[in-house]
């Protein structure tokens, strides 16, 4: 007869050895599924629980036991209690109470992290508690939800607008920050850096439709003006800057420029000895006060415009304002040859007599042959630069109605077309042989030809 027994991985008790007292010991070597002695009813035995999904339990209802938690010391195992896989369990025959405590192999392994999930492990009943708390906790809940989510969007609310009052932070608007900077350019008391400064940040602003609107009805316009007459070179330059991104694509500004003298003042600047840099803005401005305006391009006209441009187009040595000159010329040609085509829709489009009308008092053509432009856009063909040549040959083409005579009568331009036609002949089948089809060269070869056609001069064959 066996004085100690465990109970083995099988389930089956297991003889180990003999001594003066008699002791029950089970021992079970961990595995897969978890195993749980259990006490029955008859308090003299213990009964493995083999706890596996689909397996059979012997003794009382799972949920209704309780596991017990052995630690290193031997403690009383009492009625009802369930015992762990791995654990050792005895019956005191002295004091005729069960003990348990962590086996041997558990010992050499147990850490306190295992300590600390051990004890954070909940019974069946009290899972089965909590649970019906919840429910009864989330029927309250959605009863207030309402009421709760706005107390809560006040308070986030209440927060955030004493967070901003303890910053001190001040948000201001577009029109809040154009209203300021202008007083500031205005003020005596505000220096040439300042000023400038302002320019830059208005330059910024005015990009927008809107801001651009605001800063007319502010009389911003006026004040950018007077910074075109300052004697402060930067004060010129960037007035003219704020002055022509203000204007670009925006009609209700356009108008306003023009009824406040704007483009005598730029052509009276355009006129006098300025710096380089100075021209090029004045001209930007100048561009984008004519564009898609004929009133002003009439205007412009009348003021004796493409004289001014003439006269600048021949100091202009190194080309830098010519290129600029030349595409103005280039685009407030094109725009009267497209409204007089009968692409628009006469129908759909209300405004189209009104624009045919206005287009018809530009008379452009008569004053670019009185002002020598059918003999200075080819000077331009002279430049080494591709994109130069390329915008002469478009002005050139779009001039051709008016100039065709002058153009057959100067053997310098035919004898600039000839070598160009050869040149990018040989430039764009350069660009074949080494793989590249950007087809720039043979555009701007399209147009020497094209160009070439209007004059009806047979090419020299290949």
């Amino acid at each position: 007869m066996c004085d100690v027994s465990r109970v083995g991985g099988d389930g089956n008790p297991e003889c180990l050895n003999r001594s003066g007292r008699f002791w029950v010991l089970n021992k079970l070597c961990p595995c897969p599924r978890t195993h749980l002695f259990h006490q029955k009813q008859d308090d003299s035995a213990l009964t493995v629980v083999e706890n596996s999904e689909g397996g059979q339990e012997g003794g009382p209802n799972e949920e209704e036991a309780l596991v017990v938690q052995p630690t290193e010391q031997w403690q009383t195992l009492k009625p009802g209690q369930t015992v762990p896989v791995g654990s050792y369990a005895r019956l005191n025959l002295q004091t005729g109470q069960r003990e348990v405590r962590l086996g041997e192999e558990q010992l050499k392994y147990w850490t306190q992290e295992h300590r600390e999930e051990a004890e954070s492990f909940f019974s069946p009943a009290e899972l089965k508690e909590a649970m019906k708390k919840i429910k009864e906790d989330m029927k309250h809940l959605s009863k207030d939800t309402g009421q709760q989510d706005v107390l809560s969007s006040r308070h986030r609310l209440e927060e955030l607008k004493r967070e901003m009052d303890q910053m001190d932070l001040l948000v201001e608007t577009d029109v809040q920050i154009m209203r300021r900077l202008l007083e500031q350019f205005n003020s005596s008391n505000t220096n040439a850096e300042q000023r400038l400064n302002i320019l830059l940040e208005l330059e910024y602003m005015v990009h927008q439709v809107d801001n651009a609107q605001t800063l007319c009805s502010m009389g911003g316009l006026q004040l950018v003006l007077a910074g075109l007459n300052s004697s402060d070179v930067r004060l010129q330059e960037n007035s003219a800057f704020v002055l022509g991104a203000a204007l670009s694509s925006n009609p209700v500004v356009q108008v306003k420029a023009l009824e406040v003298g704007t483009l005598h003042t730029l052509l009276t600047v355009l006129a006098t000895a300025q710096p380089l840099k100075v021209k090029k803005k004045v001209l930007f401005a100048v561009a984008s006060l004519l564009r898609h305006f004929p009133y002003a391009q009439q205007n412009f006209l009348s003021h004796g415009g493409l004289q001014v441009l003439s006269e600048l187009f021949r100091a202009d040595g190194a080309g830098v304002l010519r290129i600029r000159i030349v595409t103005m010329l280039y685009d407030m040609i094109s725009e009267k040859e497209l409204i007089s085509q009968t692409g628009f829709d006469q129908v759909l489009d209300a405004s189209y007599k009104e624009r045919v009308r206005q287009y018809s008092k530009v008379s452009l053509d008569g004053d670019l042959m009185e002002t020598g432009w059918c003999s200075l856009v080819p000077q331009l063909l002279e430049s080494t630069e591709h994109d130069y040549r390329e915008k002469a040959l478009q002005a050139l083409l779009a001039m051709a109605s008016m100039c065709l005579d002058q153009y057959r009568s100067d053997s310098s331009l035919q004898d600039s077309l000839l070598s160009l036609r050869d040149q990018y002949k040989d430039l764009f089948q350069s660009e074949m042989i080494q793989g590249e089809e950007r087809d720039y060269y043979r555009e701007i070869a399209k147009l020497i030809d094209a160009l070439q056609v209007r004059m009806k001069t047979a090419w020299p064959e290949d």
